[in-house]
């Protein structure tokens, strides 16, 4: 960037996942764009989009509990289930096509196939396991599933978890051999090299401090150089907030209507990590359990296998925290400078509304190691606490708004603001983020250029052939899907769907 103003596009702030794929997607259909990245870090995908900062999973409800919820009728809700893993054969399938396309060498470096697994305890949780069981079995999207309460069987699906384990109460398991292992950090970097291969002007150790809306109608960015502190302006037709937990300062800070009176809280995250070759190799399964009562759907405890810089290593937790910063590298000032006159109420009431939230925080932040060692051993009775490591692992922040059910209602998920005529456009939340990151960047380009998707949906279907598709009424095309892109990613056993065509 130069003194005088500059001009382009596209402005993407943020080099994580979700501008690296918006990025990528407005390259394949508009080539000739001007496209610019600003990130105020010294590289690409440092925060949430980190390989160290997130569990790797390939989200897509094989495993994830949080997503079935069981209705007062006893039936299982399946509905975020089925969404969030047609969600993920988006992302799937954006990615096989730049393999195939070979914009993307090697898919081995950020994508390997790890089997997904339920694993519950006691009588209560074994029923519901049972339940969602058979109603994401008899699904398109989940075929191939197993389920087992027998202790021999779950002694050959996850040995390490069963070696000392008591006799004395049910316990079942569900297994899918199509989940994976995703490194989001190395996808992040191969994506923006490929950017950068492509013009794109990626700045590095660069702020967005300000936005401004010009009197044309575009935007202004007020940048500055983080090393040198040198400030330089830069106008664009259209700008994309991917800042992660910064997002939200700078929704507030362009002053569109569609971002008052929304919040934000921040919860961070710890995993213990064990990268000892002899354990580690007796692991091979992400396996999800239920989240404790008053726990927040992302503190889910799940045992990981991690595949990151060709090392394997095992995760478990999260362990929820608490920091006022928004980001690893943000202020402490964060969370209060968020708080504005717009907000103010609708903050006050998620802070009554979630009492029992922040109590849970608070007893998780002054956890000792060995009340973390004891969670784990939940997960494998045998865990010597000189065989793990605590890693601190990156900042969500929680969406607070007011929603028909209240005010201050906390969200857990993602979710698009933009402004009325599409110039603007943020993303604020948390899971399943970058799983979903294509379907997500779908969205934005259809809220923000409505008026081009005409044109470009042959481009679109082009890479993603499910594009405008109700899966689960093309069974077909289900197979067809997951076989094409276990293909391309290089990923193996995948499910049969023959059984229901």
């Amino acid at each position: 960037m130069n003194n005088r103003q500059t001009e382009t596009d596209v402005v993407l702030i943020g080099a994580g996942i979700m501008s690296a794929t918006l990025g990528s997607l407005l390259k394949e259909l508009v080539p000739d764009w001007k496209i610019t990245v600003i990130e105020k870090l010294a590289k690409a995908g440092e925060e949430s989009s980190n390989e160290w900062n997130n569990a790797g999973t390939g989200h897509s409800a094989l495993c994830e509990l949080n997503y079935t919820v069981e209705k007062p009728d006893g039936s299982i809700d399946i509905s975020k289930a089925i969404k969030v893993n047609e969600e993920f054969q988006v992302s799937r399938q954006f990615w096989s096509y730049l393999v195939n396309s070979n914009l993307i060498r090697n898919p081995k470096d950020f994508i390997v196939p790890v089997p997904h697994m339920s694993f519950v305890q006691g009588e209560k949780d074994v029923t519901f396991l049972k339940k969602r069981y058979e109603a994401l079995s008899n699904n398109p999207l989940f075929q191939g599933m197993e389920y087992s309460e027998d202790p021999a069987k779950l002694a050959e699906w996850i040995p390490l978890m069963m070696k000392g384990r008591a006799s004395n109460q049910p316990i079942a398991a569900t297994r899918s051999e199509a989940g994976t292992d995703v490194n989001f950090g190395a996808l992040t970097r191969i994506l923006l090299t490929h950017l950068k291969s492509k013009d794109v002007d990626i700045h590095y150790n660069h702020h967005v401090d300000d936005i401004m809306r010009t009197s044309r109608g575009a935007w202004e960015l007020k940048v500055r150089n983080v090393d040198n502190g040198h400030v330089e302006r830069l106008a664009a037709k259209f700008v994309f907030i991917g800042g992660g937990g910064g997002s939200l300062h700078l929704l507030q800070k362009s002053g569109i209507p569609e971002g008052k009176g929304i919040g934000g809280f921040p919860v961070s995250g710890l995993f213990l990590v064990c990268k000892k070759p002899e354990i580690v190799a007796q692991h091979h399964a992400k396996v999800y359990g239920q989240a404790p009562v008053g726990a927040p759907p992302m503190s889910v405890p799940h045992l990981d296998t991690r595949f990151i810089d060709n090392n394997e290593s095992l995760l478990f937790g999260p362990f929820a925290g608490f920091s006022p910063k928004f980001l690893q590298t943000g202020s402490m000032l964060d969370l209060i400078t968020s708080v504005k006159p717009h907000n103010l109420v609708t903050m006050l009431a998620a802070g009554v509304k979630n009492a029992s939230l922040t109590t849970y925080l608070i007893k998780q932040v002054i956890l000792s190691k060995e009340k973390r060692m004891e969670a784990l051993r939940e997960f494998l009775p045998n865990a010597k606490s000189e065989d793990w490591d605590l890693l601190v692992a990156g900042q969500r922040v929680q969406i607070i708004k007011d929603t028909a059910a209240g005010k201050g209602m906390l969200q857990f998920g993602t979710e698009v603001i933009s402004a009325a005529d599409g110039s603007i456009a943020a993303l604020l939340g948390a899971s399943p983020g970058a799983s979903t990151a294509v379907s997500v960047m779908l969205e934005v380009i259809h809220k923000c250029f409505p008026q081009h998707i005409e044109a470009w949906h042959s481009k679109i279907s082009e890479m993603i052939p499910s594009y405008g598709v109700a899966l689960l009424e093309n069974p077909e095309l289900i197979h067809e899907i997951h076989t094409s892109t276990a293909q391309s990613l290089g990923l193996t056993r995948e499910f049969d769907l023959q059984s229901v065509m």
